[in-house]
């Protein structure tokens, strides 16, 4: 019985510091910004990404902001806990960071001829439990 104990302990002590060490690797790199061709960088094939550019997967799409919206994005990521890293005439990128274990989220705007579209990320891992999503409809309903 007591060995049983131990290994449960010490699997859970490996999945804590996976975890740790997602984290930090999450913690390199930033924004992807525009292609080649202007727009945001596809979503890769994992859940933890959407994005309003043409042509994104059904499960990855999520509606452009308002143009509006343009010039109150970089006051309403940092009030919502973001950080603007990259600031252009037509491009914003910010980076989110879970609040537990530090996971950084790539979050970027392209301001179009009538719309702002809009991309966020998990830089790592598989799933986010719909965060991305979340995250974006959160900053359109504060709009």
């Amino acid at each position: 019985m007591k060995l049983i104990g131990m290994i449960v302990l010490a699997v859970i002590l490996a999945v804590i510091l996976g975890f740790v060490a997602l984290a930090q690797k999450s913690k390199n790199g930033a924004p992807p910004g525009l292609n080649n061709d202007g727009v945001l960088t596809p979503c890769p094939s994992s859940p933890n990404c959407v994005s309003s550019e043409e042509g994104a997967p059904e499960s990855h799409a999520i509606e452009p902001l308002p143009l509006s919206a343009w010039d109150k994005l970089p006051a309403l990521i940092q009030e919502k806990g973001g950080r603007v890293v990259a600031l252009r005439n037509d491009y914003i990128g910010a980076v989110f960071s879970t609040p537990l274990m530090g996971f950084v989220d790539d979050v970027e705007f392209r301001k179009g001829e009538s719309e702002v579209h809009v991309r966020s990320a998990s830089r790592v891992g598989h799933s986010d439990m719909g965060a991305n999503r979340k995250r974006i409809e959160a900053l359109r309903a504060a709009l």
